[in-house]
This record gives structure tokens, C-alpha cells and sequence, in this order.
């Protein structure tokens, strides 16, 4: 097992993680740039280390730094999170060449699914169903315009490298193409570094409901059931809720399949979450998977009682799930919710402001307690990476 676990990350999910940690026995180590020296997570864990200023690409999205932190500290592995490094392949890479364990999947299980083209390929040659569309090298306006017509409007026009609704536009005619890849383009190059570009048939009325998978190092795919998040804004999910109320048990078998499947074609191991569209129908298309650990990973757990970062150190030590299909029950529903802070005069768009009043109760998931209780913690042990 691990012995002393750094977590490159902040906020509530480096806090999630250290308490996990702690009550396997892990030690651990928070990072930290200059703006949360005093934050929750660098006071729960038992070493903290200054990796740079406030600015996120100047401290946690700095690799080098990441790295020398987990030497410095004297870390065996290091845990993501989600955001920031958690889905970067390079990132994974290098703690491998520092002969430090890095917990996620492989390396080119992120890079296979972190190019939707790619993932998309791979998924039609596992036999998992995929939106109809076009996602080839020839990247000229006129194939798109032929494309489209052939796959038929309305369509999708979505960055290959993309996510988060970022270089994605809605074509609802021919007449609109060419200034939605235009602006595609631009928003994909700036966004991601790259602005190559695919076409999806748009699923009208969809639902989007995503399936949580694990896998190990020993051959073991399982599912942890299913997440609708169909309620979005801006293409960010607000409520994700376990079961789905759509889904029905034809669909639920199917769906999990698939997504076992699409785990198996990547050779996965570790956490994952497969996300589909679905149709009015009940149809559904593979949209892409996420290498990591999903911010709405609580409503599984909550649903199975299973503590899935505590899967996670336990794949990544070589351990084998414990448990198989067969032996995972499913419990009552869950409910996540995402509260936002909005001008609504101005249709909604994000607004900060001061939180005038907040206490939280003691969570019922596995391994996290209560947010009043961990205020407690001492201060921790600090250095610095300059």
C-alpha cells in the first residue's frame, strides 16, 4: 500500500482525498500556492509544501513543480484530483519517469480518450454506439459543408480536444456553417491549443446521463451504475442524480455494458465515467470519457456505500477490485446539486459575492465527515518550491 500520498490539488476534493487517506493510514501531503496557505486542505494534511503564486499556471498546473513537491516530501504516489492535472497525460508520464505512482489510469488510456476524435474511433471498432457524424483530417470548410449535408441538420460543431461546451456551436442550416466553424476555430485554438474540429449529428430533446466504471490492473471491469445530469447551464451540470429517473432497466443493462466495453477497448484502470447522449427514444451515443475521478463521484457513493477514492489507492497500489459485478448493491437515490452564484438581470451570468451565512451537516459518504469537525485540524508542516 501507499505510504505517503501527495494530493496536487486544493479545495474540497484535496480535502476528500486526505480523508480517505488518513483513515487507511496514508500519509499525506498538501500542495499549496500563495493564495491558500491558510486554506482547509493545507491544515488537514500532515505536510504541506508552497508550489508558486496564486495564479493556477504559475502553482498547480506547474508539473516540474508538482513533482519536486512529491520528492521534496518524500511522496510514493501522487493523487490528481479532478480539474487542473488530473486528465493530462504528460503530467501522468512524468511521475512515472520520477519512479512515483501516479493515481489514475494509464498514460495512453488518457491520451486515446482525451482526443474525442480518437475516442470516437475506438469506440466504433468496440462496437459502442457512437453519434453519427464526421471526424476525418481533411479539415476543410467545403468537407465539413458536404459532411453536414450527408449526416444531415441540425449538427454539432465540437472541438476535437475540447470540453465544457468551449469550441462548440449548433448548425441549424448550411447557411450557418461557415461562420460556426469560423468562430469554432478560433475559440478551440484558444481553449485547448489546437483547432481541429468534428461534426455530430445534433441529438434533439437529449438527455445526457453518464455511467461511473472502475477497472484494475488484473482484467476486472465493473460498473457503479448510472448519473443523469441533463440539467445544465452553459453547458456545466447542476444536478446530477443517481438512478436516473429516465432509464429504464432494457436501457440500464445496455447502457452499462457499453460503457464496461469502452473501458475494456482503452484498457483501463481506475476510476472513469462514460458519458452518453441520449434520445427521446432512449437511444443512446457514446460522447466521450473522463479519466478521473468526476466532481459528482458522492451519488454513487452514497447509493453503493463504497468509498471510491479508497478503489482508486487500491488499484493504483496493484490490488484487485474488491468487489466483482455480482457483489455491488445499489440503495435508494441521490441528489447532487451545484449552487451558483448569478446576476440574474443579466441572464445569469456568473457573479461573485459574499457568502453571508453557511453550515453545512455532516455528510452520510464514505470517507468524508464532517466539514464543521475538520476546521479543527492543526496546522500542518510547510515548506516551499520556489
Amino acid at each position: 500500500m501507499i505510504a505517503k500520498l501527495l494530493i496536487a490539488n486544493r479545495g474540497e476534493i484535496a480535502c476528500r482525498i486526505i480523508r480517505t487517506a488518513k483513515r487507511m493510514g496514508i500519509g499525506t501531503v498538501a500542495v499549496f500556492s500563495d493564495v491558500d496557505a491558510d486554506a482547509l486542505h493545507v491544515r488537514m494534511a500532515d505536510r504541506a509544501v508552497r508550489i508558486g503564486p496564486a495564479p493556477a499556471a504559475q502553482s498547480y498546473l506547474r508539473v516540474e513543480a508538482i513533482i519536486e513537491a512529491a520528492i521534496q516530501s518524500g511522496a510514493d504516489a501522487i493523487h490528481p484530483g479532478y480539474g487542473f492535472l488530473s486528465e493530462n497525460a504528460d503530467f501522468a508520464e512524468a511521475c512515472l519517469a520520477a519512479d512515483i505512482l501516479f493515481v489514475g489510469p494509464p498514460v495512453e488510456a488518457i491520451r486515446s480518450m482525451g482526443d474525442k476524435a480518437n475516442a470516437k474511433a475506438l469506440m466504433r471498432a468496440a462496437a459502442v454506439p457512437v453519434v453519427p457524424g464526421y471526424d476525418g483530417d481533411d479539415q476543410s470548410d467545403a468537407t465539413f459543408a458536404a459532411e453536414a449535408e450527408r449526416i444531415g441538420f441540425p449538427v454539432l460543431v465540437k472541438a476535437s480536444a475540447g470540453g465544457g461546451g468551449r469550441g462548440m456551436r449548433r448548425v441549424r442550416s448550411a447557411g450557418e456553417l461557415a461562420g460556426a466553424l469560423e468562430s469554432a476555430r478560433q475559440e478551440a485554438a484558444a481553449a485547448f491549443g489546437s483547432d481541429r474540429l468534428l461534426l455530430e449529428k445534433l441529438i434533439e430533446d437529449a438527455r445526457h446521463v453518464e455511467v461511473q466504471v472502475f477497472a484494475d490492473n488484473h482484467g476486472t471491469v465493473v460498473h457503479l451504475g448510472e448519473r443523469d445530469c441533463s440539467t445544465q447551464r452553459r453547458h456545466q451540470k447542476i444536478i446530477e442524480e443517481t438512478p436516473s429517473p429516465f432509464v429504464d432497466a432494457p436501457m440500464r443493462q445496455a447502457m452499462t455494458k457499453a460503457a464496461v466495453e469502452a473501458a475494456r477497448a482503452v484498457n483501463y484502470a481506475g476510476a472513469g465515467t462514460v458519458e452518453f447522449i441520449v434520445g427521446s427514444d432512449r437511444t443512446f451515443f457514446f460522447l466521450e470519457m473522463n479519466t478521473r475521478l468526476q466532481v459528482e463521484h458522492p451519488v454513487t457513493e452514497m447509493v453503493t456505500g463504497l468509498d471510491l477514492v479508497e478503489w482508486q489507492l487500491r488499484v493504483a497500489a496493484g490490488e484487485r477490485l474488491p468487489h466483482t459485478q455480482e457483489s455491488i448493491s445499489f440503495s435508494g437515490y441521490a441528489i447532487e446539486a451545484r449552487l451558483c452564484a448569478e446576476d440574474p438581470a443579466a441572464g445569469f451570468a456568473p457573479q461573485t459575492g459574499k457568502v453571508i451565512h453557511w453550515r453545512p451537516e455532516a455528510a452520510a459518504i464514505p470517507g468524508c465527515g464532517s466539514t464543521t469537525a475538520s476546521t479543527k485540524a492543526g496546522k500542518s508542516r510547510r515548506s516551499t518550491i520556489r
